[in-house]
């Protein structure tokens, strides 16, 4: 498969080395042009574009920058992108990291605020385990430690090619519901970043129910915040 990567950070490296291993042509793009990106493409194998040439080429088209970097992307970027091309969002939105974005602040939902941004359907999916578990937290299809990544997305026939790769990459997969749905795999629920297997992350997602409200999200952002002040606070000793 063509698969088509805008980020060259954690997840954006970790995801091309894997899926150009796997047989994979990966194209990758990052905001500041290909030429930073020499040393990048040495490590992982991915062929390095402009970011119009990575969509263009894509089968599959990854986002796998900050949210707040979405709304620096060129305008009208996936004008032109089939409506049989994947597109994946893997971000979360971290205010304490990245600033504030009004209209994240009012609504939470960051995946349906990427889908608008950008004019067209995405899933959402690889936003909820840490780079250190995406690299290294694959395992057999057999293995009795293997976990269950969660995608949410309106398009079915898009989300069972995102489980198929999710299953290459050693994981199992659990469609979650409808890009609405998708706070329930956001920083500060009960599956993200806790490795759930298939079992455990179904039950997870029965207890959360899927009713939005307000409140629910100024829940979410308070929990989120707290964990990253007592991250950034063990990282000072």
């Amino acid at each position: 498969m063509k698969i088509s990567i805008i980020g060259a950070g954690n997840i954006g490296k970790i995801l091309a080395t894997k899926f150009v291993k796997l047989g994979h042509h990966v194209s990758v793009a990052n905001s500041r042009g290909p030429e930073i990106l020499a040393d990048f493409a040495k490590e992982t194998g991915a062929i390095v574009l402009d970011v119009h040439e990575v969509v263009k080429k894509g089968e599959l088209i990854i986002i796998a920058i900050p949210e707040n970097k979405i709304k620096d992307l060129p305008k009208n970027l996936f004008q032109n992108v089939l409506d049989s091309v994947v597109v994946i969002d893997t971000g979360n939105y971290f205010p304490i990291f990245n600033g504030h974005i009004s209209e994240l602040d009012e609504c939470p939902i960051d995946s349906l605020y990427v889908q608008k941004s950008i004019g067209t359907s995405i899933i959402k999916a690889f936003n909820n385990l840490s780079a250190e578990d995406l690299k290294n937290g694959g395992r057999a299809i057999d293995d009795s430690e293997r976990f269950a990544l969660p995608m949410a997305g309106d398009d079915e026939k898009a989300k069972e090619i995102v489980m198929q790769l999710v299953n290459e990459l050693g994981f199992d997969f659990y469609n979650q519901g409808k890009l609405s749905d998708s706070w329930r795999q956001q920083p500060g629920t009960s599956v993200y970043c806790t490795n759930l297997k298939l079992e455990a992350i179904g039950n997870a997602f029965d207890t959360m129910g899927k009713e939005w409200a307000p409140e629910f999200g100024k829940q979410l952002s308070k929990i989120r915040d707290r964990a990253i002040e007592v991250y950034l606070k063990n990282l000072q000793g």
